[in-house]
């Protein structure tokens, strides 16, 4: 009988069983619960374990997510992402950034529909709580070549120094690729404490208006992609000083190239849209000082 471990005679990779699936779900599921528990004040005997049981979860998902990723690479590593098993990774990296595509869709929709649409007369709530204009009446707005021309100017460098690490690794230049990616993690977080410093003194807040409900959602969930695609970089920084990115097998680096390039074009959707044309006529904040 053959031995049922042998490499199989064609480029595909069968993934070998493994437990993450199932004690994934486990700790997803305690995560959903630690957070309802805690967002209604649930208590068990009279405890409040919400917060608890979150911790739990969120953990134990961190966990599920660091050893499955770990696996991934000793594929990688052991020769099992041959050239076509790449091309199916590549497209699974495409489809996730298309569904994040769709996800931001959502919000610039949001934005769209109250600023075209702000005196519309079906939507006769919306017209007596903003005036019929937008931004509403009375709402003053960040100035948008102020801060957010900096953190525009701030992740289109980062940009191109994901890019040079990129080249640099395509060359064998392992330096070149070791000081972009620093430079390209620097610089994503200064682009986060800036928009942390923005929030803290923007003139408008989350629940005053659908102004800045829909500033918020949307500039903010960019946010977290960014801090997201931080964490992914340094990820990639320390599997290169580990010597697992080579010139010809560096999928991991790839796809958070290709991730950090979709958070700056979303970015140039995101100042065009929200803080330029989005402020057009408005009270800018300390214009009048």
């Amino acid at each position: 009988m053959a031995d049922a471990h042998a490499r199989p005679h064609h480029d595909y990779h069968l993934v070998n069983p493994s437990p993450w699936p199932l004690v994934g779900s486990i700790f997803a599921f305690l995560l959903a619960v630690g957070l309802i528990m805690s967002m209604h004040g649930m208590a068990i005997g009279g405890l409040k374990a919400g917060p608890a049981v979150l911790g739990i979860g969120l953990a134990g998902v961190l966990y599920v997510m660091a050893a499955w990723w770990y696996d991934v690479i000793h594929e990688a590593e052991t020769g099992d992402h041959t050239r076509i098993v790449q091309i199916s990774h590549r497209y699974g990296m495409i489809l996730f950034i298309a569904s994040e595509v769709m996800f931001f869709v959502a919000w610039f929709w949001a934005f769209f529909d109250a600023s075209l649409f702000s005196n519309e007369s079906i939507q006769a709530a919306r017209v007596a709580f903003t005036g019929g204009l937008w931004p509403p009446k009375g709402t003053e707005v960040l100035n948008p070549f102020n801060l957010p021309l900096l953190n525009t100017l701030i992740l289109l460098t980062s940009g191109t120094t994901v890019t040079w690490a990129h080249h640099a690794l395509l060359k064998g230049d392992r330096a070149g690729l070791k000081t972009g990616l620093t430079l390209t993690i620097l610089l994503g977080m200064i682009f986060t404490c800036v928009q942390a410093w923005e929030y803290a003194h923007a003139p408008f807040a989350f629940g005053n208006s659908i102004y800045g409900a829909t500033f918020f959602m949307a500039t903010g969930f960019h946010g977290f992609h960014v801090i997201i695609g931080t964490i992914f970089l340094i990820v990639c920084l320390v599997r290169s000083y580990a010597g697992q990115f080579t010139p010809q097998q560096h999928l991991g680096f790839e796809f958070a190239a290709w991730y950090w390039h979709f958070v700056d074009v979303v970015w140039l959707f995101l100042f065009s849209c929200i803080y330029v044309w989005g402020s057009w006529g408005a009270t800018i904040e300390g214009a009048a000082h």
